[in-house]
């Protein structure tokens, strides 16, 4: 019989579901009642990107299914190892002219990323930093306190977006002596938080986070990072009705992925369920071609179709704007649906 993953960590204790993650494959498909020679060299495929899946998020997968599309976002697959044309280890561009300092990655004028933790609750696949050399932008308080002042030199800084990695991995006191530093910046508006942890383990969304996002002067964003309407059950909208309630926007960006989200029908049924959870879809961004990622790679002809036929399904608030990023560009570029005739 599969067993229950939820029981094995206690409801409501993040800290403890996050270590209790499921770190080996073959574990993983076992849980799963999957025969791990489905994934090819998957063993090979964690040694080089380690496997990491919290079990409240292994707990919305469908046993048995080889194809499940969460499932499919985090098993760690032999064909990560095959070498694909035009994949390589910085596809948008950061390290080789973003990163102007540790910690710092900055690629559009007005806004800058902070990188507060260079791990994550989930390992996702696809994932456009999986070779970011995080160890060379790791933040202890002295390089914290620096990067804070350059920061606080940027005259045009607006906006600052917490990354990572996670930036919700760090605790809750660590997170709120860090915002409430960041308010003080001179002409800071706006905080934006890009995240996986509401979606993966909602218990993240703890009273004390909220107390760190609520701070007065600065406008809090959460972004979220769903692709799948299956990843968004009641556990999730109720963590996402605790960040609204404290006044915090809620957006969700997605990547179109083969295999996990490439149809307009359930590209409409993510933004229903992001919907009645209260966030908004933002962005869908097109792979970021990164080494390990080839085999959930659409096509932008593929991709500006199907928002194309979303569009004509739901309303312009719940079609997300489809893109992608250009190292070195001043934006990201923004492609326009190829509306059906």
């Amino acid at each position: 019989m599969t067993p229950d993953p939820i029981r094995l960590t206690p409801a409501g204790d993040w800290q403890a579901q996050l270590r209790a993650a499921v770190a080996d494959p073959a574990e993983l498909a076992a849980a799963l009642d999957l025969d791990p020679g489905l994934f090819g060299d998957s063993a090979g495929a964690a040694a080089a990107f380690a496997l990491r899946v919290p079990r409240p998020f292994l707990a919305r997968m469908r046993p048995g299914d080889p194809d499940d599309p969460l499932l499919r976002q985090v098993m760690a697959a032999g064909a990560e190892l095959q070498p694909a044309a035009g994949f390589n280890d910085d596809p948008v561009g950061e390290v080789a002219g973003a990163n102007p300092r540790p910690g710092i990655v900055q690629k559009y004028g007005g806004r800058a990323l902070l990188l507060v933790a260079g791990g994550c609750a989930v390992n996702c696949r696809y994932c456009f930093r999986r070779h970011f050399p995080y160890g060379d932008n790791a933040l202890g308080r002295r390089e914290r306190d620096e990067a804070l002042a350059w920061l606080a030199d940027q005259e045009d800084l607006e906006e600052l977006i917490l990354s990572g990695g996670d930036p919700l991995l760090a605790g809750d006191g660590y997170l709120a002596e860090l915002v409430d530093a960041l308010a003080r910046l001179p002409r800071l508006r706006t905080l934006r938080v890009h995240t996986r942890l509401p979606v993966v383990i909602p218990d993240r969304v703890t009273p004390g986070l909220l107390d760190a996002l609520d701070q007065e002067g600065l406008r809090s964003v959460v972004v979220l990072h769903a692709n799948h309407g299956n990843e968004i059950d009641a556990a999730v909208r109720a963590a996402c009705d605790r960040l609204r309630a404290r006044g915090i926007t809620l957006l969700n960006q997605a990547v179109l992925l083969a295999g996990v989200n490439d149809s307009a029908d359930v590209l409409a049924n993510l933004s229903d369920r992001l919907w009645d959870a209260g966030v908004l879809p933002y962005y869908l961004h097109l792979l970021d071609p990164v080494h390990g990622a080839a085999h959930f790679d659409v096509s932008e002809e593929c991709a500006r179709a199907l928002v194309g036929e979303l569009a004509t399904r739901r309303p312009g608030y719940l079609v997300p704007r489809l893109v992608r990023e250009v190292p070195g560009a001043a934006s990201k570029r923004e492609l326009a649906p190829a509306y059906p005739r």
